[in-house]
């Protein structure tokens, strides 16, 4: 197949750049339109029972949670000032009323909870026109810049609001990362390459994987809701697994052609060997970020779809408009070369052969330390606490931010800040005030409770809101939640309970449903593609429990920063004291997936070599030494863009990026370099063994690389004595 794709591609190699460029500028075309037509968040479920009270309440009150809170402050004048009062009243009440649906303040309901403690802030609370939203946004941005009163401090938040400045900030990151990531890339690929020319391809790809990533997200959004957050993983990823696959085809095209071959003979040569094994790579990390999809949010959905539009895009142009560009190229690759350049052919012996080496002699000693070390490094994730986003996520200059912390800090209570029950009557709601009653003194006399009232009764529905004190995202809200659940409801009534806390309790609880299906649907999908990769029936399930291992010490590292504060002043960033549930989900699926990436790349050479010299340690040996500066150099480019995420001003951004570069780090230093070697070598043969009926099937369809050149003269095959006892 991948001989029969060379041909193909050597022969129509400029018909196949001539499509790649109009794929391009088309897709950029159209791609670049995909932030309008995002969704801010996406954190919750859509049959969340918090959301379908939402939608309840949406429909039957003009009054509910508010999705905005505007605050109004005066350095002179108080709340019980006339001339305070009427510029925030008249204001707002020049707000176009079909795009605000209702509106709460001080003066019209007394609720002494939308005064500041010193009486010189009030807050109104908003109502936006909208079912979902992307449509409460259109209609605040409607009304953004017509909020502001003369002679007082207007300051926007809420959730609205405070979702449209994360969707612009995280824009705004991006494109700083990219300007970072871009620069530096491209210096350190002249390094590895030495060459202009070959430095440049890598790019190339980066570049088609995002502009076809963008605009297949935004033809996704034509059909259901897309998470701006995804645009992050669109970036980011799109560019590292292009540099990494662009790197390996590279590398590979420029060592066939330092052995002689030219022309479609090295391109059929360099997808036969390199090119099979980013098909495989690509697959398997497709196939880990598809298990996000199983989960009913929209974060994660589009966390998926938009991370395997970035892989499958990359392997897709390092498999056929990277090859017809060195098949145009031909010797050309080399030039622009700034020294002479090291020969691409891996050499005999060599620092990362002696390395492996010596990892084997004292294999039971070498892992004991690195599995010691991950198990240390992963003992904070005992104490994870996870908590939904809030404005905390942004940064201190950001309204939302401010309003937050506001309403936390200056205010008695938190109005918009509540556990709403939504109740469908068995009949109108005018003829159950007493039933209606009764079930408010109930909430009010639950624990934990500062006071519940009535505030919505229409036609059959009615609403009955909660206010508490602490964290709304905290154990003791989950705690009051199921306190307020247990009450009694009205005689026919269902009660839908909505706001943060609900919708943080639904969260924790679709996650907990849903996670033991993606570890299982994760656990075979891998282990079956690592068969075919290694034919091997343990060696994938060495990789399984090492990568367990490895992400186990990437949370215990993340909880140590972001929700403990360790290193908070130096990434410059306020710990919230929890972790947002969503994150480890996708970081789970993304970092399993990009460390099969890397044992593919190891072990598929590791195979070939076993397979030609029948002995388990010079074939591992080999293995490292012809693929140990590449993944090294792999994992260093990957870091880059990853690093440059660690700046994002928006939280979950800053979570993300140095998630992925501990993770990379770990991958490429304790396992790859330590365990990898060591485990191999104890379990010796038996990590190649498979009954015969398997070793049919991986001789049919397996992935195995070859690139016809004897081993080094080191990597004969040795005896026993070549390798010291297991001590």
């Amino acid at each position: 197949m991948f001989e029969k794709l060379g041909v193909f591609v050597y022969t129509w190699r400029k018909a196949v750049l001539a499509l790649t460029l109009l794929f391009a500028v088309v897709a950029g075309a159209y791609g670049v339109g995909v932030f309008g037509d995002m969704v801010p968040n996406g954190f919750e479920a859509r049959d969340a029972e918090s959301r379908q009270a939402a939608e309840l309440a949406e429909k039957a009150f003009p009054q509910r949670a508010p999705d905005a809170v505007i605050v109004y402050r005066s350095t002179d004048k108080t709340v019980d000032d006339s001339a305070f009062r009427t510029a925030v009243q008249n204001r707002i009440a020049a707000l176009p009323k079909d795009v605000v649906s209702g509106s709460v303040d001080f003066w019209s309901t007394g609720a002494p909870d939308l005064a500041s403690r010193d009486r010189h802030a009030t807050y109104v609370g908003l109502n936006l026109a909208g079912s979902d939203d992307n449509a409460k946004q259109d209609s605040y941005l409607k009304i953004k810049d017509k909020l502001g009163v003369d002679g007082l401090r207007t300051i926007r938040g809420g959730n609205t609001p405070a979702g449209y400045e994360a969707g612009e900030q995280v824009g705004s990151d991006l494109g700083m990362a990219e300007g970072l990531s871009f620069p530096v890339l491209f210096i350190l690929l002249v390094i590895v390459f030495g060459g202009l020319v070959a430095a440049s391809l890598p790019l190339v790809v980066g570049g088609l994987s995002i502009l076809g990533s963008m605009a297949v997200l935004r033809l996704l959004a034509q059909f259901t809701d897309i998470s701006v957050f995804a645009m992050s993983l669109v970036t980011i990823l799109g560019l590292a697994v292009a540099i990494d696959y662009g790197l390996f085809i590279v590398s590979r095209y420029r060592e066939e052609t330092e052995r002689g071959r030219e022309g479609a003979d090295a391109i059929v040569h360099t997808l036969a060997t390199a090119g099979r094994t980013v098909a495989v790579s690509g697959i398997t990390v497709a196939v880990a970020l598809a298990s996000m999809s199983l989960f009913p949010f929209v974060f994660l959905k589009s966390m998926s779809y938009g991370g395997i539009a970035a892989v499958l895009l990359s392997m897709v142009f390092s498999l056929i408009a990277l090859p017809a560009a060195l098949g145009v190229l031909g010797h050309r690759v080399n030039a622009l070369s700034l020294w002479k350049q090291r020969s691409a052919v891996p050499g005999d012996g060599g620092f990362w052969y002696r390395l492996a080496h010596g990892v084997m002699r004292r294999p039971i000693a070498v892992t004991a330390v690195a599995i010691a070390l991950l198990l240390v490094l992963a003992a904070p994730l005992l104490k994870i606490d996870f908590g939904a986003n809030d404005a905390r996520q942004l940064p201190e200059t950001a309204e939302g931010r401010q309003v937050f912390e506001m309403l936390a800090h200056d205010f008695d209570g938190d109005g918009a800040k509540t556990i709403d029950a939504v109740l469908k009557l068995s009949g109108p709601a005018d003829g159950q005030q007493s039933e209606l009653a009764a079930y408010a003194t109930r909430l009010d006399g639950v624990a934990g409770v500062r006071n519940a009232q009535i505030t919505g009764a229409e036609g059959t529905m009615a609403s009955v809101s909660v206010s508490y004190d602490g964290a709304a995202v905290s154990k003791s809200s989950r705690e009051l939640l199921d306190r307020l659940r247990a009450q009694p409801k009205p005689p026919g009534a269902t009660a839908y309970f909505g706001g943060e806390t609900a919708a943080y309790d639904d969260t924790l609880r679709k996650l907990g449903a849903v996670l033991p299906w993606m570890l299982l649907y994760i656990a075979v999908s891998t282990y079956v593609l690592l068969f075919l990769a290694f034919g091997s029936v343990l060696l994938p399930l060495k990789a399984i429990v090492m990568n367990l291992l490895s992400l186990s010490a990437t949370f215990g590292i993340l909880v140590w920063i972001f929700q403990e504060g360790h290193l908070s002043g130096l990434l410059g960033f306020d710990p919230t004291g929890n972790i947002e549930p969503n994150m480890p989900i996708m970081l789970f699926a993304l970092i399993f997936g990009l460390s099969m990436d890397y044992e593919v790349f190891l072990l598929s050479r590791v195979r070939e070599q076993y397979d030609r010299l029948g002995d388990p340690t010079a074939a591992v040996a080999t293995g490292v030494q012809r693929t140990g500066r590449l993944i090294t150099s792999a994992a260093l480019l990957m870091c880059v863009p990853l690093a440059a995420m660690a700046f994002s001003q928006v939280l979950t951004m800053k979570l993300f990026g140095v998630g992925m570069v501990v993770a990379i780090v770990l991958d490429a230093t304790i396992v790859r370099i330590l365990l990898v070697p060591a485990i191999m070598r104890l379990l010796g043969r038996a990590g190649w063994w498979a009954p015969g009926p398997l070793r049919k099937l991986y001789a049919r369809f397996g992935i195995q690389e070859s690139d016809g050149e004897p081993a080094p003269a080191e990597a004969k095959p040795s005896t026993e004595s070549d390798v010291p006892a297991l001590t």
